[in-house]
């Protein structure tokens, strides 16, 4: 084990040395992320987008789940067109790798040699995909170096699969290349997650950011995920707002990305006029998705999402000596002294502010959005990985239904997704369910406007 770790130290370091830059997303970019069970079941698409909704509240964007569960690259590339290229965009993230290195046969007597011709086997198949991409010059391409398998937690003795790690590290270098060859952006999730891991190991050696089965990260190793592609799309440091108001000159002193009007000051009390151009960030305490027991706030304690991506400052100048009260549109937000409010607050930790509620309401409509996509992404799975292979992709017929009953029995994936194909295979259905997801997000797009607020800070009593 320690070899192993010190392995992964030296591949987390290497992978460190290249730093990645890939440009926003912009008004009307169709953003496809294509993917695994990762994407499919995952958050980190979801938490991206809900950034965008939140901080660039005039700037719509479209971004699709366009993962399957279990897929290797050649089953990625034999449904681009059906399945990627059909939604039209003109972005796509790419990533691929945990199931292309395996999982059991790392057990067999010759696991190496098997799995060096699984992964070249992938390598040839990857060629054919990057073929269609090359095609394809009206799409922008990014690709992601996956979340990686977690070897080393002993957070149980389960799903250890020798050699794994080492396998997709290698694979993670081809995509890296691959990407750089072609001179498409990339998103390194694989080497700052194995770092992370390491470092909280090193307190607690049960940490993971894959919990469940050290396959798939949880709600917070999916906020994770989303806080680097962010930071290489370069919104690290950048503030939803940042206020400063002297209240003995009666102005504004700072007013980045908002509008400071109409400061009244009084004895003990300062009030003004505040209009940001972007909401907080609402960090999720909920665990979602099935399966999951992490919350998305748990990320806040391993990555500086908060520092970097989620500040709304408010610092008040020229305050005597004393604790004020600060109160927005009436409603007291708290208290803080004058020190501490020269100091200044982040009004996006405090969840009571009626532009946090604002942003959580736009939060539970993308919850709600993603939980009906997922519907849909099970009907797909079921298409391409079960029906396709019976000659059945597509038909919904009962001929598919019973050839799903039949197969329930003993195939615990095409069970657990039989219930849901039992609805989804009717076309109204899912039309039904786009018409659903579209409301959903003219919604989010209605209601994520800024509104001017009134903040008062006023000597406590």
């Amino acid at each position: 084990m320690k070899k192993l770790i010190l392995l992964l130290v030296l591949i987390t370091a290497r992978g460190a040395a290249f730093a990645q830059n890939i440009a926003p997303f912009h008004a009307g970019d169709r953003v496809a992320f294509v993917g695994n069970s990762i994407t499919d079941g995952g958050h980190y698409h979801s938490y991206i987008w809900l950034y965008y909704m939140t901080r660039f509240p005039n700037m719509r964007i479209t971004c699709y789940n366009a993962g399957i569960g279990g897929d290797v690259v050649g089953q990625i590339n034999d449904r681009f067109e059906d399945d990627v290229f059909s939604k039209k965009p003109n972005v796509i993230t790419l990533t691929w790798g945990m199931n292309d290195t395996g999982y059991f046969e790392w057990y067999r007597a010759d696991a190496q040699e098997v799995m060096d011709k699984r992964i070249q086997s992938s390598y040839d198949n990857y060629a054919l995909l990057e073929n269609k991409l090359k095609q394809r010059p009206d799409i922008r391409k990014i690709f992601i170096l996956g979340s990686p398998y977690d070897e080393t937690s002993k957070f149980t003795t389960k799903n250890i699969y020798p050699k794994k790690s080492i396998a997709f590290s290698k694979v993670i270098d081809f995509q890296r290349d691959a990407a750089k060859k072609n001179n498409w952006g990339y998103v390194d999730f694989f080497h700052p997650m194995t770092e992370i891991n390491l470092r909280e190991q090193a307190k607690d050696s049960t940490f993971s950011l894959t919990p469940n089965d050290r396959v798939h990260p949880d709600n917070d190793g999916h906020l994770v995920m989303a806080y680097l592609f962010l930071k290489a799309q370069g919104f690290s440091n950048k503030v939803v707002a940042d206020v400063a108001v002297d209240a003995k000159s009666k102005k504004a002193i700072k007013a980045v990305n908002c509008k400071i009007t109409n400061v009244v000051s009084a004895a003990g009390s300062v009030s003004f006029n505040y209009f940001a151009n972007s909401l907080p960030y609402p960090i999720d305490t909920i665990p979602r998705g099935w399966g999951n027991r992490k919350k998305q706030a748990d990320a806040l304690k391993v990555v500086p999402f908060t520092k970097e991506m989620n500040q709304e400052l408010l610092a008040i100048k020229g305050l005597k000596a004393a604790n004020y009260d600060v109160l927005i549109d009436g409603e007291k937000m708290g208290n803080w002294s004058a020190e501490q409010l020269s100091a200044g607050i982040n009004l996006a930790e405090i969840t009571t502010t009626p532009q946090y509620q604002q942003a959580i309401q736009i939060r539970e409509l993308n919850e709600e959005r993603w939980d009906i996509e997922r519907r849909i992404r099970m009907y797909v799975w079921m298409q391409f990985d079960f029906l396709k292979g019976k000659s059945l992709l597509f038909h919904d017929t009962n001929a598919a239904m019973d050839t799903i009953s039949k197969y329930a029995k003993k195939d615990i994936f095409v069970n657990g997704n039989k219930d849901n194909y039992t609805r989804a295979r009717y076309k109204n259905l899912r039309d039904a369910w786009q018409r659903e997801m579209d409301v959903l997000t003219d919604q989010i797009y209605a209601i994520n406007k800024p509104q001017n607020h009134r903040i008062t800070v006023i000597a406590s009593k």
